[in-house]
């Protein structure tokens, strides 16, 4: 009987285990390739399983609720079961888990050849292999590729970066060791918490997994960097105008809501381009800054928790483009759908606490970024306006912004610089 293992995904670089918080299958069941078999959370993420086979479920070794380490087998799968609806996987699959190598030498480039899915551990989705196809990328060349999916799978992002990659420059080479000099600090002493009493009345509530992870990487944000944080008044007297008069001739016309989270990220990615530094992260005493621009919105979900989804390169995006893809991941966040390439890799991060009618408030910095916005809750104020016949008081539309940064690379002036540009674009918004 020709199995597939099922193994609990590496979700992170230093992830070692995982927590099972749902699972989908039961033994017996009958799959089909990409039908989602079990969800996980780890302290970098929370994300769905999909299978990458067909097949029926023969065997489950761990149960809801249970933490195992990365690279158990969680799922066993008979694909002979799905054999009418799945081609025939490679027969040594099973029997290596050495990477499925081209037939062609390695010198001469293929233009025609078969790509297989591969094996055990190296296995492609009809996705990738379709792309790869097309780009006429060889099995020896898809061998090699870095996959950042589940299990170090090659996802669609995977491939088609590499594709851009051949087309102009050479792909980028691993990130040389770092010098002795610039090893990490050394470790700060422990911080362990106070005794906490419980008392006969009170009621103890375990946190679910998710929490857990905010709350992790909330403690581990505000040891590793310094935060600072500074605030600003913006008059978006205009951006309101602007999209009361046309949000529903624009979701009428691209099919999805003008949030004011758009003009929000498109204002970041402007201000992101001039201000390269606050586009960074930190590696011991080496400052990185990112090529991309990514940004990442916190999206609150309906059970109290919070995920953030990213924009990638959203410098890059029309208006349009950005506002669907807010309306898409805003909706998959809130229906447990994002992937887990849908909630990494931010270079940036949006804190919108306005939606719950805050003021002002001091967001802790998303690792390994430096810097966070935060967006408080639009008000009516009269406001002092200069005008050719003199000042005169109206009344505008006000929000606080607020940036909380890293004062290991960015001291205040490059702060206070960067929030006065993403002030002065939503100020200056056109109402063309």
């Amino acid at each position: 009987m020709p199995t597939f293992d099922i193994k609990i995904p590496k979700t992170g670089e230093s992830v070692t285990e995982c927590t099972i918080t749902v699972i989908h299958a039961k033994v017996g069941d009958l799959v089909q390739e990409d039908d989602e078999l079990f969800e996980v959370t780890s302290a970098k993420t929370a994300a769905s399983v999909p299978s990458p086979v067909a097949g029926k479920v023969v065997q489950i070794n761990y149960t809801e609720g249970e933490t195992v380490p990365v690279g158990q087998v969680l799922l066993v799968i008979d694909t002979a079961a799905g054999a009418a609806a799945e081609p025939a996987a490679a027969p040594a699959a099973a029997a290596s888990p050495a990477p499925v190598v081209s037939a062609q030498p390695s010198a001469s480039p293929v233009v025609e050849q078969t790509l297989t899915k591969g094996s055990l551990e190296r296995w492609y989705s009809p996705v990738v292999l379709e792309l790869a196809k097309k780009a006429k990328v060889s099995q020896d060349e898809l061998d090699k590729i870095s996959g950042t999916g589940f299990g170090g799978r090659v996802s669609k992002a995977d491939i088609t970066r590499y594709i851009e990659q051949q087309k102009g420059a050479p792909a980028p080479q691993p990130r040389a060791a770092q010098p002795a000099a610039a090893a990490a600090a050394p470790a700060r002493p422990a911080i362990s918490a106070p005794a906490v009493s419980v008392g006969p009345e009170d009621k103890v509530i375990p946190m679910d997994p998710i929490r857990r992870i905010i709350a992790d990487r909330m403690v581990q944000s505000v040891q590793v960097a310094p935060h600072v944080t500074s605030f600003i008044k913006v008059d978006i007297t205009n951006l309101v105008k602007w999209r009361e008069a046309h949000k529903d001739e624009f979701k009428q016309r691209e099919g999805v809501a003008l949030t004011y989270m758009t003009p929000f990220i498109e204002a970041v990615a402007k201000a992101l381009k001039d201000f390269p530094r606050i586009n960074a992260a930190v590696d011991g005493y080496n400052i990185i800054e990112r090529k991309h621009i990514h940004v990442g919105m916190a999206v609150a979900l309906p059970d109290g928790n919070l995920v953030v989804p990213v924009v990638r390169d959203a410098d890059k995006l029309s208006r349009s483009g950005i506002a669907e893809q807010v309306s898409l991941l805003a909706a998959k966040s809130r229906q447990g759908k994002l992937s887990p390439d849908e909630m990494t890799g931010s270079t940036f991060t949006i804190s919108n606490y306005g939606a719950s009618h805050t003021l002002f408030g001091t967001p802790i910095i998303n690792q390994p970024e430096v810097a966070i916005l935060g967006i408080g809750a639009i008000e009516k104020e009269p406001s002092i306006l200069e005008t050719e016949a003199g000042d005169v008081i109206a009344v505008r539309h006000k929000i606080y912004l607020s940036l909380s940064f890293d004062h290991r690379i960015i001291d205040g002036m490059l702060g206070g610089a960067f929030l006065h540009a993403i002030a002065q674009h939503l100020e200056d918004w056109k109402q063309d």
